[in-house]
């Protein structure tokens, strides 16, 4: 009897065929590590003596929330966005249901560096950090500025949506912040207006970036995008705790606000700074709470985990950002 790994590299090598039109050789098959909704397995696929490096995106689970994209449809928004000049993995194809091994899709592996500790400190990157933040802008728009007529259905979340979802959920948990609770009724007091609705990336931020020592390659994990406030996006990747440390370079740990802007207005966008900043309070809100929820995963003895139980000390460094940020 094969084992699974070996059981599970015979079903690609027939589902890749199938696709391709053509009989697949797979190698080099291994699971990633990491992905908290999806798996994403590394392999190769040779074709007619020609190496196509790939990597296959899994969903662990049949079920689907209205609120975020199937994998289907993350493949998809690729397929759209690759056009308007973003930088995505080429999707190769996506799964169908006679495939037999769940939704997901294949794409284009792309070399490069995920790891922020090494983006941020190794000499390989330096020039690249220094025009991180303004490629970031210039990405940020292009996703922005695609034909939302030819996108596939995405839930769409108003300002006050995002802002209720978090506040019931925060209540629902029952463990009382008094900085979370300062941080509701800020944002519930400075809500902007919602503006034509645009595709949001909505998890745009260092560690779903590919980089090489030119910069940027590729955008990775559509998991969360959606229809909403482009200026969420730009908000996002400037939360401090995606910042790793490098606290003076607000922009993900490599580069300032300002050159996020003029990357964005020099590729045909507007930037609002203070809907901006709300974004940040909002974010840096948000992953206080994910933080609280995923040390209680561990506390609670659902999920025994010492990294989850380390994240519980994030809480209080979103509190102490939440004091930076209003006070």
């Amino acid at each position: 009897m094969a084992a699974p790994a070996e059981k599970f590299s015979e079903e690609l090598t027939e589902i890749a065929s199938r696709h391709f039109g053509r009989p697949v050789k797979i190698e080099g098959l291994h699971r990633l590590s990491g992905g908290a909704v999806a798996e994403s397995w590394w392999f190769d696929a040779v074709i007619d003596d020609k190496r196509h490096e790939l990597i296959l995106r899994l969903a662990r689970s049949s079920q689907s929330s209205p609120l975020y994209p199937s994998k289907e449809t993350e493949a998809k928004i690729q397929l759209v966005t690759i056009e308007n000049g973003v930088p995505v993995p080429k999707v190769y194809f996506i799964l169908d249901e006679e495939d037999g091994i769940g939704r997901g899709y294949v794409m284009q592996r792309i070399a490069g560096e995920t790891i922020p500790r090494k983006i941020l400190r190794d000499d390989e990157y330096a020039q690249a950090r220094e025009q991180m933040a303004r490629q970031c802008g210039e990405i940020l728009y292009r996703i922005h500025s695609v034909d939302t007529n030819i996108l596939p259905k995405l839930a769409a979340l108003k300002n006050s949506q995002q802002l209720e979802q978090l506040q019931s959920g925060y209540n629902a948990f029952g463990e009382n912040h008094p900085m979370f609770d300062f941080a509701f009724h800020w944002l519930k007091e400075r809500m902007p207006e919602d503006p034509t609705p645009c595709l949001v990336h909505s998890d745009f931020r260092n560690g779903n970036l590919i980089v090489g020592p030119e910069g940027i390659r590729a955008i990775l994990d559509w998991e969360m995008a959606h229809m909403g406030d482009p200026m969420e996006d730009l908000g996002w990747i400037s939360v401090n705790s995606w910042r790793f440390g490098n606290i003076d370079k607000p922009v993900g740990g490599f580069g300032e606000r300002e050159d996020l802007f003029a990357g964005y207005e020099a590729a045909g966008g507007s930037v609002d700074p203070e809907r901006v900043h709300y974004w940040e309070v909002f974010g840096t809100l948000k992953w206080g709470f994910i933080c609280l929820i995923q040390a209680f995963t561990h506390l609670s003895g659902t999920v025994r985990s010492v990294e989850l139980a380390a994240i519980g000390r994030r809480v209080s460094e979103t509190e102490l950002d939440l004091i930076d940020l209003l006070i």
